[in-house]
């Protein structure tokens, strides 16, 4: 079945689907992280085509009830359903193994606390880093896989010195951020077939396979939280983070009170509610000890540094230019790195702890060298 079906593929799809294994696929074992969503599902169809063994494996992250039926979420009810199904009809072995317990710890009760502490979590970046990527490539050599294949719009290219982790194809579509905490042990067991494709490319391989996904909507950033209400999940998990306190001025004078840190991030304009100011209110930093939001002109966010912790460095960075991504949105720009210090070339602004810095070779930007997590940063004019 697997072959039969896997021959309806589009040549053009098809070249640019390069699992880098030796040969004969034939003899290879190819494991597919499988959420239920249509680009782990056509990264499990391109699989089955290349002729290599294929297992499915999905990870069950939470079942709460409404939000395993929300549209656009992964890794929960519906989603289990639609990946065995994907499965069933390319005609592989699929395993589904309950990781609730461990995505509760690591992701969610640390994405509250983030919070708790002032903070702007990347949950994504934590759940790949650890459920997904770690224990993924556990159960996949368990299973005596040659790699594991994933969904992810990132590249995996070979260097002078191996395994490289690029950007993807399609701008609009590149994972890079979320990955830079791929270790190289783990970038040398990874395949990312999708890299190379844009997502109409992706969906209409779907659609020839008549996959039941095609037409599936994307996973949401935070799959856990319902309606993107983060703020109820926070206030369910630590009723603390509702505790009201001062919104004071960087030059100490109190202007008002604030309902909980929980509704604040730093660059924040809107929902200060603070009228009669000369020029307009951003928050500058939240100070988690003394329950306060400080605010100040847009002057005030100007960052010329960042502290920086739990590095993953794929290339040297010292003495070389890089090009730094502060937020997942936010464009690279010019850089250094001097030990666990980021120093910019020009002020960057909105550069918030709890966040991660991607850095990018300079002389080809799509390369990643690696990243952190900001820990702090030092402000250019907190005037």
């Amino acid at each position: 079945m697997a072959r039969i079906m896997a021959t309806m593929i589009s040549p053009a799809g098809l070249a640019q689907a390069d699992f880098q294994l030796a040969m004969p696929l034939q003899d290879r074992r190819i494991v597919v992280a499988m959420s239920g969503g249509v680009d782990s599902s056509v990264v499990a169809a391109l699989a089955a085509r290349s002729g290599a063994e294929v297992i499915g494996v999905t990870l069950q992250l939470y079942d709460h009830g409404a939000k395993a039926k929300r549209v656009g979420a992964c890794c929960a009810g519906q989603d289990i359903k639609d990946a065995r199904a994907v499965a069933d009809r390319l005609g592989f072995a699929h395993h589904v193994y309950d990781h609730e317990s461990r995505f509760r710890d690591t992701v969610i009760d640390q994405f509250a606390d983030e919070y708790l502490n002032g903070r702007t979590p990347i949950p994504c970046v934590r759940c790949n880093m650890g459920v997904k990527f770690t224990d993924l490539f556990a159960l996949a050599k368990d299973l005596g896989a040659d790699c594991l294949a994933t969904g992810h719009y990132v590249r995996r290219m070979m260097g002078p010195n191996g395994a490289e982790l690029h950007r993807a194809v399609d701008p609009a579509r590149d994972q890079s951020y979320f990955l830079f905490a791929t270790t190289q042990d783990q970038l040398n067991f990874l395949r990312f077939p999708l890299g190379g494709m844009e997502k109409s490319a992706v969906r209409e391989i779907a659609r020839e396979l008549g996959l039941g996904v095609a037409a599936k909507p994307d996973s949401q950033d935070i799959c856990f939280v319902p309606d993107g209400d983060y703020a109820t999940l926070v206030r369910k998990l630590r009723p603390e983070a509702d505790d009201q306190g001062d919104i004071v001025h960087i030059d100490g004078t109190v202007l008002g009170a604030h309902k909980g840190l929980i509704h604040y991030t730093v660059g924040q304009r809107r929902g200060i509610e603070i009228g009669g100011q000369a020029e307009p209110l951003y928050v500058v930093r939240l100070d988690a000890p003394a329950k306060q939001v400080v605010v100040g002109p847009r002057r005030a966010l100007a960052v010329s540094a960042a502290r920086l912790g739990e590095a993953n460095w794929l290339g040297e960075v010292d003495g070389r230019k890089v090009l730094a991504k502060v937020r997942s949105m936010a464009r690279p720009v010019a850089a250094s790195v001097a030990g666990e210090r980021l120093i910019f070339s020009d002020a960057e602004y909105g550069v918030a702890p709890g966040q991660a810095a991607v850095l990018y070779d300079a002389a080809d930007s799509t390369r990643v060298l690696g990243g952190a997590w900001i820990e702090e940063t030092f402000a250019v004019d907190a005037r």
